[in-house]
């Protein structure tokens, strides 16, 4: 690797062998020298979780792309360990930008924590590196596989639109920590896209495990039960999944409310605001 270029570390949540992530790991390049450490098996739903089970066993892989061997790193880990292992073992130097994806299933709304692609973003973010969390749309049955009848092309042309200005923007906007990436299933590389915001709803919600007695293995589902046209008009699951834009949504690390906390600490010291006098 050449220390003129800058290194670009790609990881995701659904395993070293998704073509998710050798599509988007494509598309960069020659845009820098290229890491790749990803969970070697599957972890989705995992958010940021840094489990002190995962033993970190590293298996060093060779893999062509665009006709060219590229090193990766399959790792006994959850996405945000995985990026930990590279930023911390395997990267000679800091990386400029983390890309995590691209997932198999849009991450929007209210449970882009549980989200392992999201999860790895920020964990990039809390080390300081500009991040990309990229996630394309895809029917329910085929998020956890690694389905060949899904085209990533459209999502590795965004992701590498939004990465190489993430490369090149002199100054970040304050509070911008991690871009998210989510294109709709039938996305081409001329799709509208716009920013938005993350909706407060929820899309796919918890099902009840099918079992008769407790002690029996029962796994919690999920299931698609949204109404897109229902949501915020400026928000990721309305463009996404009603437009059929791409939406790109600015994520932080504080996450704060945006509730006046001067008027909160009044309500929790039972304090009254005194009305105003006329």
């Amino acid at each position: 690797m050449s220390a003129e270029r800058p290194l670009i570390l790609f990881t995701n949540d659904d395993g070293i062998d998704s073509p998710g992530l050798w599509a988007v790991a494509g598309a960069f390049g020659d845009l820098g020298d290229i890491l790749i450490v990803a969970p070697r098996l599957q972890q989705s739903g995992m958010g940021r979780s840094l489990p002190v089970a995962s033993e970190g066993r590293i298996y060093p892989r060779e893999l062509p792309m665009n006709g060219t061997p590229y090193k990766a790193f399959a790792v006994d880990a959850t996405p945000a360990q995985a990026v930990l292992h590279g930023v911390l073992e395997l990267a000679d130097r800091l990386p400029s930008l983390v890309v995590s994806g691209i997932n198999y299933g849009e991450n929007a709304g209210n449970g882009v924590t549980i989200s392992g692609t999201v999860g790895a973003a920020l964990e990039a973010a809390s080390l300081s590196i500009p991040a990309l969390a990229v996630s394309q749309q895809t029917p329910k049955d085929l998020h956890l596989t690694y389905s060949n009848e899904v085209d990533f092309s459209a999502a590795a042309h965004f992701a590498r639109v939004f990465g190489e200005w993430l490369l090149n923007v002199p100054d970040r906007p304050d509070d911008v920590d991690v871009l998210k990436i989510d294109v709709p299933c039938e996305a081409t590389p001329e799709t509208p896209w716009r920013v938005t915001r993350l909706s407060r709803r929820r899309v796919y919600w918890p099902t009840r495990p099918e079992r008769v007695a407790l002690g029996e293995i029962g796994r919690i589902g999920y299931a698609y039960e949204a109404d897109p046209a229902e949501a915020e008009p400026d928000s990721d699951v309305y463009a996404v999944l009603h437009e059929g834009v791409v939406s790109v949504t600015p994520m932080s690390l504080d996450m704060t409310s945006r509730t006046d906390l001067f008027r909160l600490r009044q309500l929790l010291v039972g304090e009254k605001k005194q009305a105003v006098k006329t």
